[in-house]
């Protein structure tokens, strides 16, 4: 079936007739055929009157360039109206006209001012707080209540969180921990060489691998690894409705989701940093060996006189906080995905962002009462 379009100047106005089938086989020739009717021939014309009443088929690609011709008259102040149309094509106009209006792009936002700009962020941060004490209590009283009723703790789910945010984070955790035991080595021993104290190089890499380094370090990796995954995965739930779901069957989504993996994270994340800082160790004595010629003997004894035990426990008292914090702000921003892409990204981002950001808080305020106490 062929396309056709017939115009002609009446008056100050100009009357299109399209007829025939007006569908996306013939959009292309449609095209030039309405660009050529509106060009010079419409000079004069001030008004345009569109006659639908021969069309055989209208599909949405032929309304599409009727609305797009529309838009370009109203647009420039001049009138267009329609006659001829059944009530199927006015509602397939219509709907066109209505989606072309929605792609416009935004009009620009005004330029606010830095107090606006200060204000909202803090009514952001203040939300993000409330949204992470939510999720807090939650979690405490689901774990209140697994306390009392053991048989609702959901082992199998934890044991199978530990494998992915512990056990298949050992290999990166390792390899990146022993790497930069040997960077410090290095760097530590060439600075301490010029005063002739390249031994106390083993020093330095004890206290900081065991008080500061490996711990701070593993913390970053899990956060932008495990609390990413947590994210997007809570994240995905919501997007299809997984977790509607789960409480419509009568299950609740902190006992299900949340608190296995808040609880894997507070088993895995000292473990994981204890072999982070045998890792770190190990790598500058690696380096020492071989760069100042400190055997692996030299290095242990000398590592003995460095650390005590509160070396040790300084770090491992910091870990189940930083787990804390990391699965908090993972299944918070993950639980607060709404259902688009974007709204997914955006919280996964946020999440890594502040999860690191926290740690990092969180490991100076360490820092602070450790010296203040003098442990």
């Amino acid at each position: 079936m062929t396309s056709d379009l017939h115009s002609e100047l009446v008056g100050d106005q100009l009357v299109l007739i399209p007829s025939g089938a007006w569908a996306i086989g013939e959009a292309a020739h449609l095209d030039d055929s309405l660009r050529a009717a509106v060009g010079e021939p419409a000079r004069g014309a001030k008004s345009l009157r569109i006659d639908l009443s021969r069309l055989d088929t209208l599909d949405t690609a032929g309304a599409f360039l009727l609305v797009r011709l529309e838009k370009a008259w109203r647009d420039a102040g001049r009138d267009v109206s329609y006659t001829g149309a059944t009530q199927g094509r006015d509602a397939l106009i219509e709907r066109v006209r209505v989606a072309l209006e929605d792609d416009e792009e935004p009009s620009q936002p005004h330029a606010q001012s830095l107090l606006v700009d200060v204000g909202e962020t803090m009514i952001s941060v203040a939300g993000d707080g409330r949204r992470l004490l939510t999720v807090l209590g939650a979690v405490m009283a689901e774990l209140g209540h697994v306390l009392i009723h053991p048989g609702s703790a959901r082992g199998h789910a934890i044991v199978r969180q530990m494998e992915m945010v512990g056990l298949r984070a050992v290999p990166i955790v390792s390899l990146m921990s022993f790497i930069i035991g040997a960077i410090l080595a290095q760097q530590s021993a060439f600075q301490l060489r010029y005063f002739g104290a390249e031994v106390f190089a083993v020093d330095l890499i004890g206290i900081l691998a065991l008080r500061e380094i490996s711990l701070l370090l593993t913390a970053i990796m899990v956060a932008g690894r495990s609390g990413s995954a947590i994210t997007a995965e809570l994240g995905s739930m919501q997007m299809r409705e997984e977790v509607d779901a789960l409480r419509v069957m009568g299950m609740d989504p902190v006992n299900v989701l949340i608190l296995p993996r808040i609880m894997a994270l507070l088993i895995v994340l000292p473990l994981l940093s204890f072999l982070a800082a045998m890792a770190t160790l190990g790598g500058g004595m690696m380096m020492l060996w071989f760069y100042s010629a400190i055997t692996p003997g030299a290095f242990v004894d000398r590592l003995q006189d460095a650390i005590d035990m509160s070396s040790f426990l300084a770090g491992v008292y910091k870990a189940p906080f930083m787990a804390l914090i990391i699965g908090l702000i993972a299944c918070s921003e993950g639980m607060a995905v709404k259902g688009s892409a974007e709204s997914l990204g955006r919280h996964t981002t946020a999440a890594v962002v502040k999860a690191i950001f926290m740690v990092i808080v969180v490991d100076g305020l360490f820092a602070i009462f450790y010296a203040a106490i003098e442990f």
